[in-house]
C-alpha cells in the first residue's frame, strides 16, 4: 500500500473554490463597513461647525459663512467638502459636506452630501438606485 504525501487535485480544487465563496461575500460586506466609518468624518465635521456656529453667533449675534471665521478649515480625514451658506440677514445657516472628487468616499452614492441647518435638522442626499433620494437617517447613523 502507497502513503499518500500531500494533497489531491480534487482537494485543492476544493479549497480554492471555499476561499473564493467566503472572500466573494466578505468583500462587499466589509466594503460597506468601510464607506459607513468613513461617513463619520462628515458628521462629526457638520455637528462641531453647528456648534462653533452657535458660539459665533453668541458673539456676533449672526451666522457666518466663513469657515475660516470659525476656525474649522476641513473635515479631519479630508475626505468631504464643507460650505455654508446663509440667508440675506444671516440668521439661519445650512452647512454641507459634500465628497471630494477622487477620494476613496466617491463612490458612496448611498450617501454622499450630508447638511444641517440652524435648528439642529440632519439630511443626506444620495441615490440608492431606487428613486429614493432621502437617506437621511441611515446616513447619520
Amino acid at each position: 500500500m502507497k502513503k499518500s504525501t500531500g494533497f489531491s487535485l480534487i482537494e485543492l480544487m476544493i479549497t480554492v473554490v471555499i476561499i473564493a465563496i467566503v472572500t466573494s461575500i466578505a468583500l462587499p460586506s466589509y466594503r460597506e463597513h468601510v464607506k459607513r466609518t468613513m461617513r463619520t468624518d462628515a458628521t462629526t465635521a457638520l455637528l462641531r461647525l453647528a456648534a462653533e456656529q452657535e458660539k459665533f453667533y453668541i458673539s456676533n449675534n449672526s451666522y457666518t459663512t466663513d469657515l475660516n471665521e470659525l476656525n474649522i478649515v476641513g473635515t479631519d480625514e479630508g475626505l468631504y467638502t464643507l460650505a455654508v451658506a446663509s440667508d440675506n440677514l444671516v440668521t439661519t445657516f445650512i452647512a454641507t459636506a459634500s465628497t471630494k472628487d477622487g477620494e476613496s468616499q466617491e463612490d458612496d452614492n448611498k450617501c454622499s452630501s450630508f447638511s444641517i441647518d440652524a435648528n439642529g435638522n440632519r439630511g443626506a442626499i444620495g441615490d440608492t438606485g431606487s428613486g429614493d433620494v432621502d437617506t437621511t437617517e441611515s446616513c447619520w447613523k
